[in-house]
């Protein structure tokens, strides 16, 4: 018995010598992935394209055909095969997430290079610098967005200003400093400043005045609701700090 041919799908994509759509490689990949044959149309000019547009009255390419009926962009094919479409806009946990778990893969790393156990104190204590030091980075893509985004809620950033273009620095300082174990004097009180000023703005701005604002704490084109992971991430850096004022650490 003779399996059936497979649906055959036309799909209306820009491929140019200095631009080739990667919205049409991804749709052209899913039409594949699904058992399209698909009938690859290359747009090989702006003139080429424009006319494609005002011919089907679109406006973006790619654009897909299946059994003679638009579909339509790289999302519109998505959904007509049932898949998920981002939504820019939509909360989202994976940037901080992403972030707690390279940082404790580092940590694990930096412990069996060290040839101490993989768990430890030395292993959180690793871990809680080294999250300081990618969260500092990720703020220090774009210094000036994350600041405006810190205005919204810091007390002091609200008064000083600068304080929001320097935060991002100290954190990175204060996280090296823990991770390397030198110069204590200094780690200790930046990490003591910055995680109880952020902690005392947080908990205003959310469980007080009840506002309900983006945390910049992944930098400021994140959509991570101001709250709980922002407050967290205050909390470790005064955590860390009495616990190296204490005595504790080695």
């Amino acid at each position: 018995m003779t399996s059936p041919a497979p649906r055959r799908a036309s799909l209306y994509r820009m491929v140019m010598p200095d631009h080739i759509c990667p919205y049409g490689i991804k749709s052209r990949w899913l039409l594949k992935r699904h058992g399209f044959a698909v009938d690859d149309h290359w747009l090989g000019s702006r003139a080429e394209t424009d006319a494609f547009k005002a011919e089907h009255d679109v406006k973006t390419t790619p654009q897909t055909f299946i059994d003679g009926q638009r579909i339509g962009g790289h999302d519109d094919l998505r959904r007509y095969l049932g898949l998920s479409v981002r939504n820019p806009e939509a909360t989202s946990y994976v940037p901080v997430l992403t972030v707690f778990a390279v940082a404790a893969l580092l940590a694990l790393a930096l412990n069996w290079l060290t040839f101490l156990p993989l768990l430890s104190l030395v292993t959180i204590e690793r871990f809680i610098a080294i999250t300081m030091m990618l969260l500092a980075m990720l703020k220090l893509q774009d210094v000036d967005r994350f600041s405006t985004m810190f205005l919204n809620y810091d007390l002091l950033a609200r008064r000083l200003p600068p304080y929001g273009q320097a935060y991002p620095v100290l954190e990175l300082a204060a996280g090296l400093l823990m991770l390397t174990r030198v110069f204590d004097w200094l780690s200790i009180p930046i990490a003591l400043f910055i995680g109880g000023v952020g902690m005392v703005s947080v908990f205003k701005a959310v469980y007080i005045d009840k506002r309900e604002l983006k945390c910049a704490c992944v930098g400021g084109g994140s959509n991570l609701p101001l709250g709980f992971v922002s407050l967290t991430e205050n909390v470790m850096m005064v955590a860390m700090a009495l616990w190296m004022l204490a005595g504790a650490a080695p």
